[in-house]
């Protein structure tokens, strides 16, 4: 049994396919194939289940995996201890971040940590909570910027920042003449909606709960619509195509300055001019979302962890409750 054997089960059982599993690792299918039914026959236990479209992990299989991936993070952990004997934040960090929080943040993190820790590279991976927490376990990256909510993993949580939402209406609206806004006066909108599985939808959702009925083609004509990224529904808002809630960190800097005053125009000046996005804060109670770093609690670098929370407090974070 040997370090790669495992390195290679664990990606087939990740990835549920022996094509995907050899890529993965760099290795020719045959190769990796060959690799596993060797480590099958000394084990004299079948791992996986192959069928004509699919690889399934058997009952026992996915026990073997599990303590396999257990392995080859105590195998990685040795290495991380004779780094850190040198420089204890040597050696990239493996970041991920959801796409509600990565474009507004990443910018300044990435200055930050040149700025302080040049020696840890920050790499990067945006994706939905649910593809972050499984890499997460299964040592994919090394840890993650997500918003609460989300499944108990017996990970290790730091607390970032409490996180406002606005109100993002066209320029044109009614509303947008306003100083704040409400929940219940956004009832009466067409909410544009992020697609299922951004964890922001299910945020906006807790706000505006009614229009949850409304987020599938069951009711016929829908009344909110589903845009794949927090920017192309903004782009939706300048359309005038509805309202949305954003995060206080997505918000330009000089779209919360004094409204310019909108002179009449024609033709391509108007089309311009409607476009324009108004922001505004809500009345009385605020909805917020925390957003927090979590990491394996088997993760050994404890310094590479600090020197990122320390890079993400240096960040500007407009508008947001800091978290210590």
């Amino acid at each position: 049994m040997t370090l790669t054997e495992l390195k290679y089960i664990v990606a087939v059982a990740r990835e549920k396919h022996f094509g995907k599993g050899a890529e993965a690792c760099h290795v020719s299918q045959p190769t990796l194939s060959v690799a596993i039914k060797k480590l099958e026959e000394e084990l004299q236990v079948k791992l996986f289940e192959r069928n004509a479209n699919e690889i399934t992990v058997t009952p026992l299989g996915e026990e073997i995996v599990r303590q396999a991936q257990s392995v080859l993070e105590q195998a990685d952990s040795i290495r991380e201890i004779a780094k850190r004997g040198k420089d204890p934040l040597a050696g990239a960090l493996r970041l991920g971040v959801i796409y509600t929080i990565g474009p507004y943040l990443l910018p300044d993190l990435v200055r930050q940590a040149i700025a302080h820790t040049p020696q840890m590279p920050l790499m990067l991976q945006e994706n939905f909570t649910v593809k972050l927490l499984e890499e997460l376990r299964t040592g994919e990256i090394d840890c993650a910027i997500l918003a609460e909510p989300f499944p108990d993993t017996n990970l290790a949580i730091a607390p970032l920042y409490d996180e406002p939402f606005m109100a993002a209406v066209p320029s044109t609206h009614p509303l947008a003449a306003r100083s704040n806004i409400t929940a219940e006066e956004l009832k009466k909108e067409t909410m544009l909606l992020l697609g299922t599985g951004h964890c922001f939808r299910d945020h906006v959702l807790e706000v505006c709960p009614e229009f949850a009925r409304f987020s599938s083609n069951a009711e016929g004509i829908r009344k909110s619509f589903e845009g794949s990224s927090l920017e192309t529904i903004k782009h939706m808002v300048a359309a005038g195509m509805g309202v949305t809630l954003v995060p206080r960190l997505s918000v330009p800097k000089d779209a919360l300055g004094p409204k310019p005053v909108k002179a009449r125009a024609k033709g391509k000046e108007a089309a311009e001019l409607a476009s324009y996005i108004t922001y505004l804060p809500f009345e009385g109670h605020v909805p917020t979302r925390r957003v927090v770093l979590a990491w394996r609690r088997s993760f050994t670098r404890y310094e590479a962890i600090a020197a990122l929370r320390n890079a993400i407090y240096a960040c500007e974070l407009p508008g947001v409750t800091r978290l210590s």
